[in-house]
């Protein structure tokens, strides 16, 4: 067998491990070893490559930002921000019809706001929002579906542990993805909110009714959540305004968060252990999945697969959109089977490179040129320029065309046709890996096999699961519906970029 056929040959055996239930990193782990030892005819390669996958893949200082987020998370959950989040919200929702729920989305949140792990906001909101929505007479499967949506928003809404693993494997920038990342995850939040409303009036029976609470505790309440709005507005508004690195911040968010625990008496001595140690279990099984996929990634690198693929499918002249709606359904699919972190790390390196090599023609030259000629024009007519000149530049800019070399000249700016290509090349990354975000998630809440209803389901033992797969296919469809609109108008995506 050539090299690319047992690249090739390693799919369908990874699928068979995971299908075993072997763990996900230890069957990407095994299946690059021994096709490193099959392409090179020996085990000299594949042993050398280990001692060096295995240094380079944990001296990545941008990994340290994963235990910092995981931390930050557990930390949160000690000082109550999770019951305040859900108090505030109950407060001011809850008397409406389906509130309750509602009010467990916007918990969902705002906690995703500070935790960046679906499973872990799910986990937590779940122990805080199911004893109320019990009380209130709210259907089962109804609930256990709310929760396990609102889960999802842990990842959607930076920040994302998910989203720091696609910027380390596709070499973007963490904070340009955090902020492409906020509309989506505020329309995630919209369209369940929308799912809960359409749901409470086709089946009224499903949700009770909850007494108001008068102004002044809702107020009350809604002072309570302060620290989270703190370490919020301090790790994502410092990333963005320079003040800290990602990893900084997470650092920072961390140390606040536990500081708040700390205060609010729920970090003692023994939790502060018992954090230490939680944190350290789940960076460890994500740290090995990483190593897993950089290893079987590396393999694959060897033997060609994902640039022929890539060769392949630019060779055919299938629209890059088409394209784009193939790989997204393949996440929705298999995203039913495995986790996100899993499926991106075993996925990006292979469809990657084929959206790469895709004109998706998200920037345009012209448009480049307009903007930084209106900046220019903005502060005055450039001195010596003719009003031919002008009126030939204003004339380009309203029809769209590309500003002549002569004519930037006068205007004393330069962009070039690989300026827009680097910034095309950084936005449809970009862009891409919001998409993959969405639509892995969704597969956390879609029927058979959604991780997401399970965790919830494993709460509420007296709930059929298929009482959740019937209601939470109206959030599925929220989600469906937020994919085709962001594919549609890319702009959405970017429009924070600038």
């Amino acid at each position: 067998m050539t090299a690319l056929e047992i690249g090739i040959a390693s799919f369908p055996a990874l699928m068979v491990l995971i299908f075993l239930r072997v763990p996900i990193g230890l069957a990407m782990f095994l299946v690059g070893l021994i096709g490193l030892v099959l392409v090179t005819d020996g085990t000299q390669v594949a042993f050398a490559r280990l001692k060096n996958e295995t240094y380079t893949t944990f001296s990545s200082y941008s990994l340290t930002i994963v235990p910092m987020f995981l931390l930050m998370g557990h930390f949160a959950t000690l000082g109550g921000m999770s019951n305040a989040l859900f108090k505030a919200a109950e407060g001011w929702l809850g008397h409406r019809k389906g509130g309750v729920a509602m009010a467990a989305i916007g918990a969902c949140a705002g906690f995703g706001a500070i935790c960046g792990s679906s499973l872990a906001t799910a986990a937590t909101m779940g122990r805080v929002a199911l004893p109320e929505l019990r009380q209130y007479g709210y259907a089962g499967g109804f609930s256990t579906a709310t929760l396990a949506a609102g889960g999802t928003l842990g990842i959607l809404i930076p920040p994302s542990v998910v989203l720091v693993i696609y910027a380390i494997l596709t070499e973007q920038n963490i904070a340009k993805l955090f902020l492409a990342a906020f509309i989506p995850g505020i329309m995630a939040a919209v369209g369940y909110l929308i799912a809960i409303s359409v749901y409470v009036r086709l089946y009224p029976e499903s949700a009770g009714t909850r007494p108001p609470v008068p102004y002044a505790e809702r107020f009350a309440a809604l002072v309570q959540v302060w620290p989270v709005l703190l370490v919020f507005g301090l790790v994502v508004g410092g990333i963005y305004l320079g003040w800290f690195t990602p990893t900084e911040g997470a650092a920072v968010g961390a140390l606040g968060t536990g500081v708040i625990a700390w205060l609010n008496g729920g970090l003692t001595r023994a939790s502060l252990t018992e954090s230490f140690l939680v944190t350290a279990r789940s960076t460890a099984m994500i740290f090995f999945i990483v190593l897993g996929a950089a290893f079987y990634n590396g393999f694959l690198a060897l033997t060609q697969v994902p640039q022929e693929l890539s060769n392949f499918v630019v060779s055919q002249g299938y629209s890059p959109w088409t394209v784009l709606a193939l790989i997204l359904v393949f996440y929705l699919v298999f995203g039913c089977l495995m986790d996100s972190l899993s499926m991106i790390l075993l996925t990006i390196p292979i469809f990657f490179p084929v959206i790469s090599a895709m004109d998706f023609d998200l920037v345009s030259l012209a448009a480049l040129q307009a903007d930084a000629a209106m900046e220019v024009l903005k502060a005055g007519v450039p001195e010596g320029m003719s009003a031919e000149t002008l009126a030939s530049i204003k004339d380009a800019i309203a029809s769209g065309a590309e500003l002549t070399r002569d004519q930037m000249k006068e205007l004393g700016i330069r962009v070039t046709r690989g300026m827009a290509n680097r910034m095309e090349a950084e936005h449809v990354a970009i862009w891409f890996g919001i998409l993959v975000l969405i639509v892995v998630e969704v597969g956390l809440i879609t029927p058979p096999v959604g991780m997401n209803l399970f965790i919830i389901n494993a709460m509420d033992r007296a709930t059929r699961m298929v009482d959740t797969y019937k209601a939470v296919m109206f959030f599925v469809a929220t989600d469906l519906i937020r994919v085709v609109i962001l594919v549609a108008f890319p702009a959405i995506t970017l429009f924070l970029l600038g």
